[in-house]
């Protein structure tokens, strides 16, 4: 991308509404999801929205203190999601309404449990604003491999609450950071779509779909429907 992409969290109009948690006695507590890319128009939108289609396919609820937002390194603040964008998330069924971009700041990435960005360069910038960011940034592909290489049996079941799941899964993520590299360097990149015609757009909607679907999988605890 040139210039900036971001969308932000449970959706901006729905995104600053924090999802309720559903499972009975435990306390309420939250799992941010931050995804990052340029200008939050594009690439972080799309995979902000389709993680929450995906949880909800699977749980038949979004919940369990599970907040997805977004937002961009160059974000566009205030500015709609782009046109291919929504017509790439209709396609999958996924709810577009209510996006307005914003730009990535600190009091973001404080309160995120897990940062999923779309290049490496975002995981730098992301990284170098501090606040002990390392250990829960990944680029979303390099997330993925980590992911797969998790035994579900390790985590806890999602009766324990999807805030505890997803606290372990990530710490088992950056446990085999170092350990399973990517085999080349173009391996956990999404390429940006900004400008582009809507057929790229539906094959970076395809990458982040694919790329997805082993990390909800692993969240929840429930493999996607066949």
């Amino acid at each position: 991308m040139t210039a900036p992409e971001a969308g932000r969290g449970i959706g901006n109009g729905e995104r600053a509404a924090e999802i309720t948690t559903t499972f009975v006695g435990l306390p309420r507590d939250t799992f941010r999801i931050l995804h990052v890319s340029t200008g939050n128009v594009c690439r972080s939108p799309i995979t902000e929205r389709l993680t929450r289609h995906f949880v909800l396919q699977r749980l038949g609820v979004l919940g369990g203190g599970l907040v997805v937002e977004s937002a961009g390194t160059w974000g566009h603040e205030g500015a709609p999601m782009e046109a291919h964008a929504e017509t790439v998330l209709a396609e999958y069924g996924a709810d577009a309404s209510g996006f307005t971009g914003r730009e990535l700041l600190d009091e973001h990435v404080i309160r995120a449990d897990l940062v999923l960005t779309a290049t490496r360069d975002h995981r730098a910038q992301v990284i170098s604003m501090g606040h002990s960011a390392g250990l829960r940034t990944f680029t979303l592909k390099e997330f993925t491999r980590l992911v797969n290489a998790i035994d579900p049996a390790t985590l806890p079941p999602l009766e324990d609450g999807l805030v505890m799941r997803a606290r372990a899964l990530v710490r088992a993520a950056a446990a085999l950071r170092g350990w399973l590299l990517a085999p080349t360097a173009e391996a956990d990149e999404v390429h940006d779509p900004y400008g582009a015609p809507l057929t790229f757009f539906r094959a970076v909607g395809d990458e982040i779909h694919q790329a997805l679907d082993p990390v909800v999988t692993a969240l929840t605890g429930v493999p996607a429907r066949t």
